[in-house]
């Protein structure tokens, strides 16, 4: 989708380093979401952005008594006004607030590991876990760093569809979500383990996949170069892949949504019967066959790229 960019507004203030150019813009097509536009309001000194604000139009609903590009206008009149007025405090200020938001909503995590592994369930020794730990496992065996994410662990607030994070690719909550997209943005490999609540996936994963909107927007924004393989593994208490109908779809979603490209999935049903799923002949050598299909391949390719 080709990006349009249109000037809404422009002015040339008188800084203390010279003639700033204020300007907003409104652009089209940046993200994937037919029908959003961007306002860009840019302070602007020799060419460089000094200053940056965003809004867009799915920020707003129809009740509201303003719109994106009213409350971009409102923005452009505000910046105008004080930066005229004292254009030294103007600056300090926002660059103080510009500062605090990039420290507290930053990306960029500590801790890299080749695969991730959702283990969707609450039970801490349910069927969902022990496909984790098998997959672990077997990860580890093929000399992978694996990190295991426990969603019920984590303080996550849920998405309230503001759609602010597609102005700058950051959710306006900070919690732990931040760690989380950190640990799936640097992997090469996912695995989502879920078991079936009410025909879907449990609440707390569910806020994780709705919170990786800001991912999707961050990427939208930016680009992103990573897209890590994944495999759905999902667990049913009833027989029959009809309990499995609104499941694969939700996590479908998540994958793309992630950049995740699917590779592969196991669905194992009527566990209320069977139980424990470490006692179904010949599921742990399925998985292991998926795997290590999907992981030797690839190393196969990159020591044969280093040979040439």
């Amino acid at each position: 989708m080709s990006v349009t960019s249109k000037i809404i507004r422009e002015s040339l203030i008188t800084g203390d380093e010279g003639k700033y150019l204020l300007r907003l813009r409104k652009e089209s097509g940046r993200t994937s979401y037919p029908g959003m536009h961007l306002y860009r309001l840019e302070l602007i000194l020799n060419g460089r952005i000094v200053l940056d604000f965003r809004t867009n139009t799915f920020e707003y609903t129809g009740g509201m008594d303003i719109d994106a590009e009213k409350a971009a206008i409102n923005r452009f009149s505000e910046w105008e006004r004080d930066f005229t007025k004292n254009p030294h405090r103007f600056l300090e200020y926002q660059e103080k607030i510009k500062n605090r938001q990039e420290k507290l909503y930053s990306l960029t995590g500590s801790e890299k590991f080749d695969a991730v592994i959702i283990e969707g369930s609450p039970r801490p020794d349910g069927n969902s876990s022990a496909f984790a730990l098998w997959i672990k496992e077997i990860l580890n065996s093929l000399g992978k760093t694996v990190y295991v994410i426990y969603p019920d662990e984590y303080i996550i607030h849920p998405c309230i569809g503001c759609y602010q994070c597609y102005n700058y690719g950051r959710c306006t909550f900070r919690d732990d979500m931040t760690d989380i997209i950190s640990l799936i943005k640097n992997a090469s490999f996912v695995v989502i383990c879920s078991p079936v609540y009410t025909n879907t996936v449990p609440g707390s994963l569910k806020i994780i996949f709705d919170r990786f909107l800001a991912y999707h927007a961050f990427c939208s924004l930016n680009g992103c170069k990573n897209h890590p393989e994944g495999i759905l593994f999902a667990v049913a208490g009833r027989k029959g892949c009809s309990n499995f109908d609104s499941l694969v779809p939700v996590c479908d979603a998540f994958m793309d949504t992630a950049g995740i490209i699917k590779k592969g999935m196991i669905l194992c049903d009527n566990t209320d019967e069977t139980g424990d799923i470490r006692s179904i002949k010949g599921l742990k050598e399925k998985a292991e066959e998926m795997i290590e299909k999907l992981i030797k391949i690839p190393d196969i390719a990159k020591k044969a790229d280093n040979l040439l």
